[in-house]
């Protein structure tokens, strides 16, 4: 502000606080008594009182309403008290003018001048609070109000009008009315495309008539289906992006804690090997001693159940052998008897056919029906010797498959003789070989012993059990596996059974022996 507008706006102050010292002053003596005389306070200082009490309260008010607004913090409801109480006092001072008897024009005019000052100095207190308001708040936008002359010829339609301004913050009446002439418009047009009929158009072309109560425009209602829709579509979107995030965060969670839990078990695997790697080879060492002994005699055992079970079953087999060949010769004893079975079914064949020519011969001397009972009786001597002779090759049939059985049990019995030679065989070389295995065991014994004595290190006797190891397999390195050494040392490395292998054939090539 200039200095020309600070005078200004200092006298204008000055000049207000004058007038609300008169409207003070000849309210207060106006309504004390009045409030003593008509209101029946009592006393003339309790009418006092009860004015200032009306006056004091209207200055506090509108006090705190300016200072807010200057604060840039107005409280919009605090407007309405300080009216009530001015129309009050207003009310107060006309009556405190009111004649006695019948009331003349001067005595409304007397009434009404009561009750100019308060309603002044209301008005200039709005007049105040607007100006501080503008001047704090210049970006405020200025509400522009409904002309009084619409309020008289259409107060209905302004009443609507006025209440969509509140209530849905129009601040602008040119702004309400193009509003109400684009509805207007809309609407006529939709009488025209249905010829009267707006039932038959559709929700979506409704919509402008039924938002308008809700401070839509025309465009805003018309445009909200599709807004709609591509809120759903964002929201569904948005939706979507967050289930992926959510998904992503929770495999890559996954994942981390995978990785995690394989690189612990990663170190718990190495620091496990390291230990079985120092424990393993003194372990191992302890048990070949023991499993060697118990090894030893369990072969020793095994070799002499395997003797015992050879000789049982080569004595079986004898006698299995010498009772097929007694069935071998039973079985040729019934087939010479069924040979001549056969051969006596021939003689007595022949002689039915001589008594058949001698029958034949007599047939003119004996008569018809004595020639007839012959021949039906040769005919039946006939068929009985054929059915002789074929029970005797029945029989000798029976007697070749017999002999035949008997030739395989024999030959079975050759054979299982043959297997229990083998078996026994194959024990002699099993004991043989459980010798070797003992004579072995002994000299991993003696090593171990001796290894004990010079109180080697367990990387030295995991060595020397390498070399002896390599000395059972031929003494070549190459032919023995180092599975076989993970399996004997208990180490899970492959390197490091190469590396003991390694060791072990540097170990002989400098002339170790596991008798030294």
């Amino acid at each position: 502000m200039t200095g020309t507008q600070k005078w200004t706006a200092t006298a204008i102050v000055a000049f207000a606080l004058a007038l609300a010292g008169i409207g003070l002053y000849l309210s207060f003596e106006h309504v004390a008594d009045f409030a003593f005389t008509e209101l029946r306070f009592g006393s003339l200082g309790k009418g006092q009182l009860f004015a200032v009490g009306v006056d004091v309260g209207i200055m506090v008010m509108i006090a705190v309403d300016l200072l807010m607004a200057w604060l840039k913090r107005p409280i919009s409801w605090i407007r309405y008290p300080v009216w009530l109480l001015t129309a009050a006092t207003v009310v107060l001072n006309a009556a405190s003018g009111a004649p006695e008897g019948s009331w003349k024009v001067l005595d409304y005019v007397a009434a009404g001048a009561h009750g100019v000052v308060p309603v002044l100095f209301i008005m200039v207190v709005e007049l105040g609070r607007t100006a501080i308001d503008r001047v704090v708040r210049p970006e405020q936008e200025e509400r522009e109000s409904i002309p009084w002359l619409r309020w008289i010829l259409a107060p209905a339609a302004t009443a609507r009008i006025f209440r969509r301004m509140r209530l849905w913050g129009v601040g602008s009446y040119p702004e309400m009315i193009r509003r109400d002439q684009q509805l207007i418009a809309y609407e006529q047009w939709l009488k025209r495309k249905y010829r009267g009929d707006i039932s038959r158009a559709s929700e979506d072309e409704l919509l402008p008539m039924r938002m308008a109560p809700y401070g839509y425009t025309v465009d805003q209602a018309l445009a909200m289906p599709d807004e709609q829709e591509q809120a759903a579509q964002e929201r569904k979107e948005e939706a979507e992006r967050r289930r992926l995030d959510a998904e992503t965060r929770s495999e890559v969670a996954q994942a981390e804690s995978t990785a995690e839990r394989l690189r612990a078990k990663g170190k718990v695997e190495m620091v496990q090997a390291e230990v079985d790697g120092q424990t393993g080879q003194a372990r191992a060492h302890a048990k070949a001693q023991v499993s060697a002994a118990e090894r030893a005699a369990e072969l020793e055992r095994e070799a002499l159940d395997s003797a015992v079970v050879a000789e049982a079953r080569a004595r079986e087999a004898e006698a299995e052998r010498k009772e097929a060949q007694e069935r071998e010769a039973k079985a040729e004893a019934d087939l010479r008897a069924a040979e001549l079975e056969h051969q006596a079914a021939e003689k007595r064949k022949e002689a039915e056919e001589a008594d058949r020519v001698a029958a034949a011969e007599a047939q003119a001397v004996d008569t018809r029906t004595i020639a007839e009972a012959r021949e039906v009786a040769a005919e039946a001597n006939r068929r009985a010797a054929e059915t002789e002779q074929a029970a005797a090759e029945t029989r000798r049939a029976t007697a070749e498959t017999n002999r035949r059985k008997a030739e395989e049990e024999r030959l079975e019995k050759v054979a299982l003789a043959d297997a229990a030679r083998a078996e026994e065989d194959a024990s002699e070389s099993e004991r043989a070989a459980a010798e070797t295995r003992q004579a072995a065991a002994e000299i991993e014994r003696r090593a171990v012993e001796a290894e004990d004595v010079a109180k080697l290190k367990p990387r030295e006797r995991a060595v020397r059990r390498v070399a002896r190891m390599i000395l059972a397999a031929g003494g070549e390195a190459d032919r023995l596996p180092l599975a076989d050494i993970q399996h004997e040392l208990a180490v899970t490395s492959p390197g490091t059974a190469s590396e003991y292998r390694q060791e072990a054939v540097e170990l002989l090539a400098g002339g170790y022996r596991p008798e030294q």
